[in-house]
């Protein structure tokens, strides 16, 4: 009598990149995101579980992040790589791929902060600061969200800033601010006293009366360590008021550029929640045999694939439109509304595929069910960013 073995199931080899979206990188770009990839896998990857439930976050990677060479990527100033949009898309991506949180503290500083500063800086600003904070000597936060103002900024901010001889006296509070409990400086939105108009401000972190209060009891991206600032006639000098930055339609020009890293984290999100459930249904056994083997599991594992490779697809495009100069805020808004609605569906599916096993955080993809909450709101709602596209496509604009 002859047995025959059970064929251990196999993952598929375009199961992750589909499209093989990877083969628009150079090889020196491959290596570089492979490497990210390492570092996410091997020095992050064992330290989220704990650091996610305790939402405190894992300081002990920054000097590991910053031998990676990636933050400011994409900037051709002072200290940074000046490498393609394509590429830090992709990065972003990969990060967010093992943990949205850990993107974000990315994204903050690489993005928003480093960005204002890359952006709005004068030369000698630029110099002063970037060079540091590619090295993550200095880390970077980004205020302009408020207690009481969030969508509403453009017309609404209500933190101020009045001239004193060769300085500024700023007052006022900010909310969500990612980084701020564990940063260095942060870039200030704040509007002018005398002109109503919006600038931005380098700020020292330990400067008198500026406070930060960890934010605490969140359910989404919980190692992120969000401040809300209080400033209390903080004082600035001239010197470290952003020279490029007179008006909010600067502003906006940062959140362009971070609009579509953040879209691309939406990716990330995603496929690290479908990687995760496909990995469970080729392994987990029901009735005798791998559940991707049945039709309803393949149906959702198709269903999440589908999401990512449409989503991925925008982005790269996206990023392309980027590194030849021809992004609009238009392109940005319809990344960021549409790869985050296919995020929510994605992670939902994704934790669907693995019944009450999906709930908890061992099996890798509750994490990335909450974090989709956040990434969903955060860098304009989609709400939001419809508007912006409609007005594009229309011509008339349904703001109030």
């Amino acid at each position: 009598m002859t047995t025959t073995a059970r064929r251990t199931p196999r993952i598929g080899v375009d199961a992750e990149d589909f499209y093989h979206f990877e083969s628009l990188l150079h090889p020196t770009e491959r290596d570089l995101l492979h490497r990210v990839r390492e570092f996410m896998t091997t020095q992050v990857q064992p330290l989220l579980l704990e650091n996610w439930s305790k939402a405190t976050f894992p300081s002990e990677i920054v000097p590991g992040f910053a031998q990676l060479g990636i933050a400011g990527l994409p900037y051709r100033e002072p200290g940074c790589p000046g490498g393609r949009y394509l590429l830090d898309g992709m990065i972003a991506m990969e990060i967010a791929r093992t943990d949205p949180s850990i993107a974000t503290f990315h994204g903050v500083h690489s993005g928003l902060a480093m960005g204002s500063i890359a952006l709005c800086g004068s030369p000698e600003q630029r110099e002063r600061y970037l060079p540091r904070m590619a090295r993550l000597e200095l880390i970077g936060s980004f205020g302009l969200t408020e207690p009481a103002v969030g969508s509403g900024t453009a017309g609404g901010l209500t933190t101020t800033a009045r001239r004193d001889g060769d300085a500024w006296v700023l007052d006022g509070a900010k909310k969500w601010i990612g980084n701020a409990p564990i940063g260095d400086i942060t870039v200030i939105w704040a509007r002018d006293v005398e002109d109503d108009r919006v600038k931005g401000f380098v700020v020292a972190n330990d400067s008198p009366g500026f406070t930060v209060e960890k934010q605490e009891h969140k359910f989404a991206l919980r190692i992120v360590q969000n401040g809300l600032i209080t400033l209390d006639g903080v004082r600035v000098t001239e010197a470290d008021r952003l020279q490029g930055a007179d008006s909010f339609a600067d502003t906006a020009a940062v959140l362009r550029l971070t609009r579509a890293g953040v879209a691309w984290m939406a990716v990330g999100c995603a496929r690290g929640a479908y990687e995760n459930a496909l990995r469970y249904a080729v392994e987990r056994e029901q009735f005798g045999r791998p559940i991707a083997g049945f039709q309803l599991v393949q149906d959702l594992l198709v269903r999440m694939l589908g999401n990512i490779t449409t989503s991925w697809g925008m982005c790269a495009q996206l990023s392309q439109l980027q590194d030849s100069g021809e992004a609009e805020d238009r392109h940005s808004s319809l990344a960021k509304a549409v790869c985050t609605v296919r995020m929510r569906e994605t992670v939902g599916w994704a934790r669907e595929l693995m019944g009450g096993n999906g709930i908890l955080l061992d099996y890798n993809v509750g994490r990335f069910v909450a974090d989709a909450e956040a990434i969903y709101s955060y860098e304009g709602t989609r709400e939001m960013n419809t508007l912006i596209v409609g007005k594009a496509i229309t011509g008339l604009s349904a703001f109030v």
